[in-house]
């Protein structure tokens, strides 16, 4: 049995939250795992380190910024390690580089490109505890190189792979997905299970427990991932392939985004090529865009409307100011957008019609209406968002 462990920054913010991940680490050693930790840095440590390079130039080199971040984790992963060994517990704590992370040249996003898994299964078979600095790993060239947002949970998925482990536990504040947002909903159900394409699309619709990357990654290795606190004993949520879920659900979950605005573009001219040109120079610009209605073109002209995210509205404004594809631009940062997820969805009619009618009930107005396999999600106005959840999420009866 292997086992890889992932914990977050909040679980080891403190030295008195170290002691007790060493505690469930050890726990874990001792029930007969072979264990390799993976560690954040301590919750509020990325952000000094970069207060303190912000305090010597507004636009430090990304080289030596992934040479400065990448300290707090090897921080981390040391203490745990010094620890663990006095716990009794044979430890040893290695940086990115030295677990065999090799990622490409990009510097504070780097992509993990392989992982030489020779140095942790060397100290494994010696029956070592292995506690890997995570959110790092190094360049073909030598270079230090950080994974960008959620990097601690890419190293140990990505470790959790190469080493063919049986789980991979993802320790943060919260016991797992629920079937929305309990601060909307007090009566949102922990879910069991999960299939990773649904887990995707309620990361990527504004769920805050998992990056896509990490899910993206795990569906890629087949890794079974578990969701876990790491201040309680509460069971987590196993996220895995479709196929291994026995009763797919209709409707897993609700989702909402509250980090949307709407673009609309009136008297576009309704031509071959224009809608390349458009979304051409906000793909160059690194805008997100999401959700796309065209209305039928009427003498020569259509609207176009799209939702982007609200921190790249303002990029948004002036990309489209500079093309000058339509009459007029319309910005409105006043709507989210709620969706519904579920893989029962493929083989159920009517998942659709539920949601509409809820809505319609609710006498709120749907301004855009986007659909996938497992998907449907809706842009409203922003002040119906959480009347919105709480009435799907009663309509699908998912507190039963």
């Amino acid at each position: 049995m292997l086992t890889v462990q992932k914990y977050g920054g909040t679980s080891v913010g403190t030295l008195e939250r170290i002691r007790e991940v060493a505690k469930r680490v050890a726990k874990t050693k001792e029930s007969g795992s072979d264990v390799v930790v993976v560690v954040s840095a301590m919750s509020g440590e990325t952000n000094k380190l970069i207060q303190m390079a912000n305090s010597f130039s507004e636009n430090p080199k990304r080289r030596e910024m992934d040479l400065l971040l990448s300290s707090g984790e090897r921080v981390t992963s040391a203490l745990l390690a010094i620890l663990l060994t006095e716990m009794g517990y044979e430890t040893i704590a290695m940086s990115g580089r030295q677990a065999g992370i090799i990622t490409d040249g990009v510097h504070t996003k780097a992509r993990i490109e392989h992982i030489d898994r020779t140095h942790i299964e060397k100290e494994l078979k010696k029956g070592l505890i292995v506690v890997v600095a995570g959110f790092q790993g190094i360049t073909e060239i030598g270079e230090v190189s950080t994974l960008g947002r959620g990097g601690s949970d890419l190293s140990a998925v990505a470790i959790a792979g190469a080493l063919e482990a049986d789980i991979c536990e993802i320790y943060t504040d919260v016991d797992g997905i629920y079937t929305t947002d309990p601060r909307i909903v007090p009566k949102a159900k922990k879910l069991k299970q999960i299939s990773y394409d649904e887990m995707l699309e309620l990361a990527s619709l504004g769920a805050k427990v998992l990056q896509t990357r990490s899910v993206e990654l795990a569906k890629k290795l087949n890794v079974n991932l578990v969701t876990r606190s790491s201040f309680n004993d509460n069971e987590g949520t196993l996220i895995t392939k479709e196929e291994g879920i026995m009763e797919k659900p209709l409707v897993s979950g609700i989702a909402i985004d509250k980090n949307q605005a709407r673009v609309t573009l009136r008297g576009v001219s309704d031509k071959p090529g224009i809608a390349a040109e458009i979304f051409r120079k906000l793909a160059d610009e690194g805008v997100n865009v999401d959700m796309i209605i065209q209305n039928v073109g009427v003498d020569g002209a259509t609207n176009l409307g799209f939702t982007v995210p609200q921190d790249e509205l303002e990029l948004t404004r002036k990309s489209m100011e500079e093309i000058e594809a339509s009459q007029s631009l319309e910005f409105d940062k006043h709507v989210v957008k709620v969706s519904v997820v579920g893989v029962g969805m493929k083989s159920h009619s009517g998942v659709a019609c539920t949601a509409f009618d809820t809505l319609a009930d609710e006498n709120i107005n749907i301004e855009m209406i986007s659909t996938s396999e497992i998907k449907i999600s809706m842009v409203i106005h922003e002040k119906y968002g959480e009347l919105a959840v709480r009435a799907l999420h009663d309509a699908y009866k998912l507190d039963k």
